[in-house]
């Protein structure tokens, strides 16, 4: 079958909205989905600078949501027509798959990353033949279809707008995550969330809906407003004494801090802004050293780094659409919606600020 998608060819181009082509259907194990919308990831822009790690071209694009339209056999545990929510990849055997952490697969990297599923990558390719890399993130949803493993895959209410889920199988995930999973935020619990952004802002919706109270950090104006939308105590980062700021305004301190920026200095003063014994958890890559100021880590508090906001997407996702539906989680005020052909004013928009979340609509067409 051929169809449209978004095909980056080298870490300095755009992105070329091209025609591609799947050459078998879906093996053992997989489903084909025909792709209703993709959230763009700044992990996606971040191939860019992955310093080759990441081979191209490629179909990038890991927040997608669809309609199965065709399975490998009745061991998928899916049925053409189904409304499904696409998320990251995992192997389903290691010691942490098993364990109910498929966020920290032992073969993560390599096969959301760096490569994909090497089994049956030959199949798809450009017009020319030319091999594109094996499925980002299990997906390369930034197309009009998407092979993906069924295990990627979680089944949702059909009258769900499904266009517009696609984000909470990635980035809103994350932030949820963070406050449900990893954090266990609930009635009388502060946090103090860095970085007003999609994974930051999912996370103050999260910690409302559990009830805690939460300030949230960040330097644009606009994105501080809809902190406060969803009920979060607004703090400018230019703020001076900004942990102290934090301190007063957390009846002592946060229990818990999530930083989304991979800011040092906001690092450091999420830890000074903790009470004894609180939690800091960080989601962005470090690229660089972290010096810790003096104290910082003193009376019991500490610091990780947490993935896919330690979910089980199976478990997760049904939650937050639920808390969706109950006017509690409402992650489609942060989404603004382009045309798959839009991709590179997407990007634009992304990375200059006007858009928390963008999500690409591609224009299907029969397989």
């Amino acid at each position: 079958m051929r169809f449209g998608a978004a095909v980056l060819r080298s870490y300095e181009s755009r992105f070329a909205v091209e025609e591609v082509i799947l050459n078998a259907g879906p093996a053992d194990g997989e489903i084909l989905v025909k792709i209703a919308g993709c959230g763009m990831c700044r992990t996606d822009l971040a191939v860019r600078r992955s310093a080759g790690r990441s081979p191209l071209p490629a179909v990038l694009g890991h927040e997608g949501s669809g309609i199965v339209v065709e399975t490998g056999g009745p061991g998928t545990g899916l049925s053409v027509g189904d409304h499904v929510v696409l998320s990251f990849d995992s192997c389903g055997h290691c010691r942490n798959c098993m364990g109910a952490a498929p966020a920290y697969c032992d073969s993560f990297a390599s096969l959301n990353l760096f490569g994909g599923r090497k089994e049956n990558a030959t199949r798809f390719t450009d017009v020319a033949g030319g091999a594109l890399a094996p499925r980002w993130f299990g997906q390369s949803s930034f197309a009009e279809y998407a092979m993906v493993p069924a295990r990627n895959v979680v089944r949702v209410d059909p009258s769900l707008p499904i266009e517009l889920l696609g984000p909470l199988g990635c980035g809103f995930l994350t932030g949820a995550g963070a406050v449900f999973n990893s954090f266990g935020a609930g009635p009388g619990d502060t946090l103090a969330v860095f970085g007003a952004g999609a994974v930051g802002l999912a996370a103050v919706m999260a910690a409302t809906a559990g009830g805690a109270v939460t300030v949230a950090v960040d330097r644009h104006p606009e994105r501080l407003a809809l902190a406060e939308r969803f009920h979060a105590i607004p703090l400018n980062a230019a703020s001076a004494g900004l942990p102290d700021r934090i301190q007063q305004l957390t009846d002592g301190g946060a229990q818990y801090a999530l930083d989304t920026t991979g800011s040092a200095q906001l690092i450091n003063d999420a830890l000074r802004a903790l009470r004894p014994t609180g939690h800091l958890a960080l989601v962005a890559r470090l690229h660089t050293a972290l010096p810790l100021e003096p104290g910082t880590l003193d009376r019991g508090r500490r610091i990780s780094h947490l993935c896919e906001g330690d979910a089980v997407p199976g478990l997760l996702i049904p939650r937050l659409t639920g808390l969706w539906q109950a006017g509690r989680f409402p992650f489609d005020q942060l989404i603004r919606t382009y045309p798959l052909a839009d991709i590179n004013e997407a990007e634009r928009d992304c990375d200059a600020g006007r858009v928390v979340k963008p999500v690409l609509l591609p224009e299907g067409r029969a397989p």
